[in-house]
């Protein structure tokens, strides 16, 4: 009976357990579980909104890991290599994505592409390309492989070729966008070019660089567009103003290049294959721009397609020099033809009114040339002088070739639409006239093009340069040796020598510096970078503002190295001394009245340093109590802010007292420090001063009488 009552207490336990947990019945200490009838809100689970709203979510089928995927499943979606994948990804323009928050998937240090790249990919027509270029290479492989060499040769004719013409277009869909964006062209345009061609560069490739930059250097120096330069460790940093987009890049230094093992010259060769049909698109609109054809033909250079960039370059500019050279001849000639010219176009235009007002000025100064021209020839018989004065040829004619001599600078090139704007005009007008011939160890790549952009003309120590050594026309040479060969002895002596800096100094701040601070063997000055906002920096250069003071037409003095902080210094030496010319007299009166003075000197200024001070210390009071009332945000804000200004505060501090122990450290031809200049100066002029008043019958020297206490 024992066992039959226990058997029924289980029974009944284990009913009323399962009525409780299965028909929802409270159990005290327990939250009531929620209907899965009840209303939805903002607040419920994934999973109870699944139940809801319809079936369960697939596993990646939804969020960060629908959004996006690693290579590998990438690669088994377009079903290509992962080098094709690279490159479909170097010219399409996509790049990895690094989602925010988690990682799709807890897969950390997994390369992720967005979903859309990669359908965008899928319907690219380069893939077909690429896949048909692989069952070929499975065909010729197949054929070298059973030695049937005319039949893999046969096939490999028939290689399927592919163009990105149309990528272009499709990331660049307008000329500005291109433009903007070839920075990092240009740039390893410039690197190809200077790299030697080995077996991770074919030679084809590095011809080709070559032709780009030369093509492109042409371009800028004819429209004069380089407006910065500067020379860096990592090589010459060069920016030019093309149609009013600034483009910069980097220009390698000329030293032999050695090709490092550990990069993968495949992918930079895939970057190229983009960059040089995009530059030839944006090369071909800016030479159609100017009137020329591009490329240049081979028979224009003269057959100079093979050497180095600076070879290609000048080829390059003597071919465009040669396409847009207007005819030469002597002023009457010029105006003949413009006259003839005029007239042609006056009987073609059956609408005059539509002619353009510059053109029709011209004509009018041309024709009143030419009139003149003809009353000189009819009266030449005569021999009156009344009729020789009434006859005013030289107020016509200087107009005439004023006007165009202005249209023939600001042209871009000569017969072309094409105009130059003011900035380009004044920077094609700083060289102009000048003739630089570089020397042999000079790098001539860029020195060319930054000599020809600013209205110069180029010679070199070589090959095919336009202008010998030994020509008397040369006004800079450009030398970078500590001392002068005794062979330029023989030279001309009308010619300056000077550093190469001097040329990249000057173009940047568009101004003939002085040569003396850049001659031969001399220490140079701080080649400063024509990008730094020294406003927004807080410190000015020394040499930049004796190059402001140049500018503005002040008198600069070599030795008057005192400037902003030494300027103080001065400021202060200078006091001193005008307190010590105060002459005493003799008299125990005159002592008196002057130490009385300067006692009430001493009383002032005590008053001043006293109010200073105090309200220094108001201000500090009010400062920490406006502190107290703000917010805990916008303590922090303001605590970040003068976090910054005082790291900016202190890297101005040691500028200056960098260039102040710089300053210090110069010495002069016969030893002496800058300091010690400055003190043998003053002391000079006290002496001078003390001489001109001792012929007075006075003395400088003060009447050092102590007060009686």
């Amino acid at each position: 009976n024992n066992q039959k009552h226990y058997i029924l207490d289980f029974y009944f336990f284990c009913r009323n357990l399962f009525c409780r947990t299965t028909m929802g019945n409270r159990i005290k200490g327990k939250v009531k579980r929620k209907s899965i009838k009840a209303a939805l809100s903002s607040s419920v689970g994934s999973k109870r909104k699944l139940s809801r709203m319809g079936k369960k979510q697939k596993k990646e089928h939804g969020g960060l890991e629908a959004t996006f995927i690693g290579r590998s499943k990438c690669l088994r979606m377009l079903q290509v290599t992962l080098k094709d994948f690279r490159r479909l990804c170097i010219l399409k323009g996509i790049y990895p994505r690094q989602p925010l928050g988690r990682v799709p998937g807890k897969k950390k240090g997994q390369t992720f592409y967005h979903i859309k790249d990669i359908r965008a990919i899928a319907h690219e027509p380069i893939l077909e390309k690429f896949r048909e270029f692989r069952a070929f290479m499975k065909k010729v492989r197949r054929a070298a492989g059973r030695n049937e060499r005319d039949e893999a040769l046969r096939r490999h004719a028939t290689c399927p070729t592919y163009t990105i013409s149309h990528l272009v277009k499709e990331r660049y869909p307008r000329f500005q966008d291109g433009l903007a964006d070839i920075d990092d062209a240009l740039t390893l345009t410039f690197l190809f070019a200077a790299l030697p061609a080995d077996r991770g560069i074919p030679s084809k490739i590095a011809q080709k660089a070559k032709n780009l930059a030369a093509s492109w250097g042409a371009y800028c120096a004819t429209t004069c567009s380089i407006t910065k330069s500067f020379i860096s460790v990592k090589g010459v940093y060069v920016e030019a103003s093309v149609q009013n987009i600034p483009v910069r890049w980097v220009v390698p230094h000329s030293f032999t290049q050695h090709l490092p093992t550990d990069v993968d010259y495949r992918v930079m060769m895939t970057f190229f294959e983009f960059y040089e049909t995009l530059l030839d698109f944006l090369l071909f609109k800016l030479y159609s721009d100017i009137g020329l054809r591009y490329p240049v033909p081979v028979k224009d250079t003269g057959g100079e397609v093979i050497g180095g960039t600076s070879a290609i370059l000048g080829a390059n500019l003597r071919a465009l020099t040669n396409a847009f050279e207007s005819s030469k001849g002597s002023i009457t000639n010029v105006v003949k033809e413009s006259l003839e010219q005029d007239k042609k176009a006056v009987g073609e235009d059956e609408n005059p009114k539509e002619e353009n007002e510059k053109s029709r000025k011209t004509r009018e100064l041309l024709k009143s040339v030419d009139s003149t021209i003809k009353k000189l020839e009819d009266e030449d018989g005569e021999e009156e002088e009344e009729d020789e004065e009434e006859v005013d040829l030289a107020g016509p004619l200087k107009v005439a070739l004023d006007e165009m001599a202005e249209e023939h600078n600001r042209a871009v090139v000569p017969g072309s639409k094409e105009e130059l704007d003011d900035g380009a005009l004044k920077r094609k007008q700083l060289f102009q006239g000048l003739t630089f011939f570089l020397s042999r160890e000079i790098p001539r790549g860029y020195l060319e093009l930054i000599c020809l952009a600013y209205g110069g003309k180029v010679g070199w120590e070589g090959d095919n340069s336009p202008i010998p050594m030994e020509d008397p026309s040369i006004t800079h040479h450009i030398v970078d040796r500590p001392k002068l060969p005794n062979s330029y002895e023989s030279l001309p002596k009308s010619r300056e020598y000077v550093q190469p800096q001097w040329i990249l100094d000057s173009a940047n701040f568009i101004i003939m510096l002085p040569i003396a601070k850049y001659a031969v063997g001399s220490q140079l000055p701080p080649h400063l970078s024509p990008w730094v906002d020294n406003e927004e920096e807080g410190y000015k250069p020394a040499y930049l503002q004796e190059i402001e003071k140049l500018k503005n037409g002040e008198t600069v003095d070599s030795n008057d190295v005192a400037v902003d902080d030494d300027e103080a210094v001065v400021e202060e030496d200078m006091a001193e001394k005008e307190d010590e010319v105060k002459p005493d007299s003799d008299t125990e009166e005159e002592g008196e009245s002057s130490e009385s003075g300067e006692d009430h000197d001493e009383d002032e200024s005590a008053k001043k340093s006293k109010a200073e001070k105090k309200r220094e210390k108001e201000e500090k009071e009010a400062h920490e109590l406006a502190k107290t009332m703000m917010s805990r945000k916008a303590t922090h804000l303001y605590g970040r802010m003068q976090h910054g200004l005082a790291r900016k505060q202190d890297k101005l501090d040691e500028l200056h007292r960098r260039r102040k122990e710089i300053d210090g450290k110069e010495k002069d031809a016969v030893g002496k420090t800058v300091l010690k200049q400055k003190v043998d100066r003053l002391k000079k002029e006290r002496k001078t001063v003390e001489d001109e008043y001792s012929k007075t019958d006075g003395s400088m020297k003060k009447n050092k009488k102590r007060r009686s206490t």
